[in-house]
């Protein structure tokens, strides 16, 4: 491809782009001195998995691998050590510097399942952050005002809310700007939610003496309740390590209306692929369900494998509408002393709370040996072989001891 090629099929399925015309300077530069562009994409160590909202990005920096360029994968285990200053997220907990290399090493074994390893620099920005004296970072502080931090959206609606706002949560996008700085990046990539703090980067680096990176924000990808960001806090995610029958039925829940984003975004069909899906199912001549199936297999083989896909499908198929139980249920070991359901229900893993599990009774989405529970005090006295099925996926089989 030649260079204006390569930017129309970089911008495919971009919300932001800054821009066009720096992009181009910069690829004609890239090709010119035979040496590739810095591409950075930062990351939160909060927590050891990557789920298919990250892929969105990562299937863009693959694009510019395939192109030649490098990936700046930088680790954010600097701020991942302070946690989350104003005390809102539950996900970003002070992490200590064992979870942060846990969940690291576990980044790299996930991103290479789309990234180049050969194109592709780890960093963790506490090599240069936890290095700053304190004068440093006053110093890095004046380069900007509290008005530009309040320009922010959701600091701008907390100010106005008469909400409590940190100084050290003004200093996260400053870190992040200075990562930008540190790395020499010529293009940074991130969500739409992060356009704030990529533009603080370009302001930066400005101050810096360095050419400024472009900008690529890509769409945010609502999770399996189709209505909020996907994330692991809000148990809406689909990792991609994770089982394939769990993925598999993950994928199958999710709102029809979401199909067409996960097809273009995960899947990366064409519009044109996606124009002719939609017209066989406005002709009838495809049906809804084989459609998310087809999603399903496709997400699957891609990260599990091909053969792991075609399993989980027979066994969704199998279970959901063939009404049969899965061929492999966990087995719980349980003593035959009467147990309350829902302690029984937190105590075998179907559930992380008990109030978790009163919900699901209430909701009619507890089954014993295939008949619906409907009373939450239930005392049960355990039987060998008995199958508890919690919700669409979670099933345990009983075991005396």
């Amino acid at each position: 491809m030649n260079i204006d090629e390569q930017i129309n099929f970089l911008k495919r399925r971009c919300v932001d782009f800054i821009s066009t015309d720096a992009l181009r300077k910069k690829l004609e530069c890239a090709s010119r001195e035979n040496k590739p562009l810095r591409i950075k994409y930062g990351a939160d160590p909060s927590a050891p998995d990557i789920h298919l909202g990250h892929v969105v990005g990562l299937n863009k920096l693959r694009e510019f691998q395939d192109f030649g360029h490098t990936i700046v994968f930088i680790i954010g285990d600097f701020t991942g050590m302070i946690g989350d200053p104003s005390g809102r997220s539950q996900t970003r907990q002070p992490l200590t510097s064992e979870q942060v290399k846990s969940n690291a090493q576990s980044y790299k074994k996930q991103v290479f399942k789309i990234l180049d390893p050969q194109k592709t620099e780890i960093r963790f920005n506490s090599e240069w952050c936890s290095k700053m004296k304190f004068e440093e970072v006053i110093r890095l502080s004046s380069n900007v005002t509290v008005a530009q931090m309040l320009a922010r959206e959701d600091f701008a609606k907390r100010y106005n809310d008469n909400q409590p706002i940190s100084m050290v949560e003004f200093l996260y996008p400053l870190v992040q700007a200075y990562d930008s700085v540190m790395i020499k990046a010529d293009i940074e990539v991130g969500g739409t939610d992060q356009l704030f703090n990529l533009l603080l980067g370009r302001e930066l680096q400005k101050i810096f003496g360095q050419d400024q990176q472009c900008i690529i924000t890509l769409p945010l990808l609502e999770g399996l309740d189709g209505a909020k960001k996907m994330s692991k806090s809000l148990n809406n995610y689909v990792g991609i390590n994770e089982l394939p029958n769990e993925m598999f039925g993950k994928l199958m829940s999710i709102p029809d209306s979401l199909m067409w984003k996960y097809f273009s975004n995960i899947v990366l069909l064409t519009d044109k692929e996606i124009n002719e899906l939609k017209s066989g199912l406005k002709d009838q001549s495809i049906h809804p369900r084989s459609l998310k199936e087809r999603l399903a297999k496709e997400i699957v083989s891609k990260f599990v494998g091909e053969p792991e896909a075609t399993s989980a499908s027979e066994e969704f198929k199998r279970i959901f509408t063939q009404k049969i139980l899965p061929t492999d249920i966990p087995i719980i070991s349980i003593s035959p002393s009467q147990i309350g359901l829902l302690d029984f229900m937190l105590k075998a893993g179907l559930v992380k709370t008990k109030s978790e599990a009163r919900r699901l009774v209430r909701q009619g989405a507890v089954k014993l040996n295939d008949e619906k529970v409907i009373d939450e005090k239930l005392i049960l006295t355990p039987i060998e072989g008995m199958v508890l099925q919690s919700g669409k996926r979670g099933f345990i089989k009983i075991k005396i001891r």
